[in-house]
């Protein structure tokens, strides 16, 4: 099957950007470098591209009911242009996508954002489920017709307010305004996978080359915004403690429930949605930690966590070697009496053992 583009992808060729595939779609990986791009997040700012991700919609006299009962947390509290994290989660209360879901201004259409190749399953689940339960409510796949782009780090806000006609440092986190950048109509939220402040931005793939150069081209000093990859992408939300869909849970693979893969807060036991009594009943015996290495070696994706007894206990789920901290680090599910921070286990890297050190997440926090 072909892979799905994002609409500037022959501008980030021009621009000299190495792409790889990631859910479906040929993503810039890297533009200038990794270390140089996640180094411009986390000193400045950096622009990336990730219209990979999906847009479902969601509309009608019966949306907030539909959303509420497939997303674990209380979309009925939402005010028009708020916006929360959520599990959509399976009968048993495991993960199958994770999400944000943002009530439009209008106050009126729901629009959540699935992972890169989830979003015709997602579209799927939403219209099933409607028929099922007799709903009245129109969902749309409208992933086609947008453009994603996120400016993150310390200098964002201020690089986006050149170019916004809305006041943007007066979004706060977690909400979000309709208003023009760059002359375009746009959706300008205060969310982000980076642990830096900055925006999100939904707009017409018609109009994404305006509104990539305009924000790429804002500086007091006239140079230009660091275009970013999905390298760098990844490096920043490790230390930042994010997971990632398809590694740090994966329905058919690694199942997790929200609960062991610590994003509790994103689950409101008071709501009705699906795998919720599942939920109530849980607890865990396994929880998502983070590992840092205390001699040479990367922890990678799929290596063994063993204990000090030479048990094998887990496996890394995400692993880099963080530029910010100059350290080795990962993620992966422990048994609850290893999860202690400060706790002593062994990474198994390229058939040696590694000593490592259970840590409390975030790696990172500004």
């Amino acid at each position: 099957m072909a892979l799905r583009k994002p609409p500037l992808r022959e501008v980030h060729a021009e621009r000299g950007a190495k792409f790889t595939e990631f859910g479906g779609w040929d993503m810039p990986v890297e533009f200038d470098g990794i270390r140089a791009e996640h180094d411009a997040v986390r000193s400045s700012a950096g622009l990336f591209d990730v219209s990979h991700m999906g847009e479902i919609k969601v509309s009608g006299p019966d949306a907030t009911e539909l959303t509420n009962r497939l997303t674990s947390n209380d979309v009925a509290a939402l005010d028009p242009g708020d916006a929360q994290y959520a599990a959509i989660t399976n009968d048993d209360g495991q993960i199958i996508d994770d999400t944000v879901v943002y009530l439009l201004p209008d106050g009126e259409t729901y629009l959540f954002v699935p992972n890169a190749g989830n979003d015709d399953r997602m579209h799927e689940r939403w219209t099933d489920h409607r028929d099922e339960w007799g709903l009245d409510a129109v969902v749309e796949n409208a992933t086609d017709e947008y453009a994603m782009f996120a400016l993150q780090g310390p200098d964002a806000v201020a690089i986006a307010a050149e170019t916004t006609a809305a006041s943007v440092a007066d979004i706060a986190r977690f909400t979000a305004v309709s208003t023009e950048v760059a002359g375009v109509d746009c959706l300008v939220a205060r969310t982000g996978y980076t642990g830096e402040d900055g925006v999100e931005l939904l707009l017409s793939a018609s109009d994404a080359r305006t509104v990539w150069t305009a924000l790429a081209d804002v500086t007091d000093d006239g140079a230009t915004v660091q275009p970013c990859g999905l390298g760098a992408r990844d490096t920043l939300r490790i230390e930042a403690g994010f997971l990632l869909s398809g590694q740090d849970f994966d329905i058919e693979s690694g199942p997790r429930t929200p609960f062991e893969a610590g994003i509790d807060f994103a689950v409101d036991l008071d709501t009705s949605f699906v795998g919720r009594d599942a939920l109530a009943a849980d607890d865990p015996e396994e929880r998502l930690v983070g590992i840092q290495l205390t001699e040479r070696g990367v922890p990678r994706h799929g290596y063994d966590i063993v204990s000090t007894e030479n048990h094998v206990i887990g496996e890394v789920t995400s692993g880099t070697m963080s530029p910010t901290l100059d350290a080795p680090i990962g993620m992966g599910y422990l048994p609850t009496e290893y999860a202690d921070p400060g706790t002593n286990v062994r990474v198994v890297v390229r058939g040696g053992q590694k000593s490592a050190r259970v840590q409390q997440l975030p790696f990172y926090e500004r």
